[in-house]
């Protein structure tokens, strides 16, 4: 697929035609791909992000002001600190990861929501080793006869009621204003 009108030219080393350079029909201009398409410039357009300053010997746009860094969350209002934590509590319902991830995410936001996403982090990390525990441990009462199955069962109920109720009482104390500590938790996360 080649101009008619062009006339090949040899790559040096490769033995294959290169194309012409691309120049545009008599009384049309080439699109300039620096604006956005319509060809009006938002005032905002190419000025430097908030925090920044244009590079040296360049001026600012005319109505630039400089805009301070800001950091990357503003600090949570005592009510959301309070649900957040309480949320990280309740999410130890599912599992380990929703008070991890709420930790991680407002850990530096909230001082609650620190102490309480760890705390709850902690504990979910606990079952999660009770569940391996639970794992290895049914695996040798399974060549028990009738007693191996049973003591399995209460072991899995053990576990389960442990991940559902102690998070729900953590989630409602947290909610109600106050703190809650687990009465077991290997506490790795200081």
């Amino acid at each position: 697929m080649s101009d008619p009108n062009s006339t090949p030219q040899n790559n040096p080393g490769s033995g294959e035609p290169t194309p012409p350079p691309y120049t545009p029909p008599a009384g049309q201009v080439p699109p300039d791909f620096g604006t956005p398409a319509g060809g009006s410039v938002p005032p905002q357009y190419g000025s430097p992000a908030a925090g920044q300053t244009p590079p040296p010997g360049q001026t600012p746009p005319p109505g630039y002001t400089p805009q301070p860094a800001t950091a990357p969350g503003a600090p949570l209002s005592q009510s959301d600190d309070k649900l957040w934590a309480s949320l990280a509590h309740f999410g130890g319902v599912l599992s380990f990861i929703p008070p991890l991830i709420i930790w991680l995410v407002f850990k530096d936001r909230g001082p609650l929501v620190n102490q309480e996403g760890k705390e709850s982090l902690n504990y979910q990390i606990t079952i999660a080793i009770a569940w391996v525990a639970y794992a290895i441990v049914s695996a040798i009462l399974a060549f028990i006869p009738i007693l191996g199955p049973i003591l399995a069962l209460i072991l899995v109920l053990a576990i389960w009621a442990a991940q559902i109720v102690f998070p729900i009482i953590g989630g409602v104390k947290v909610n109600g204003g106050g703190t809650y500590r687990y009465p077991f938790a290997i506490r790795l996360i200081k």
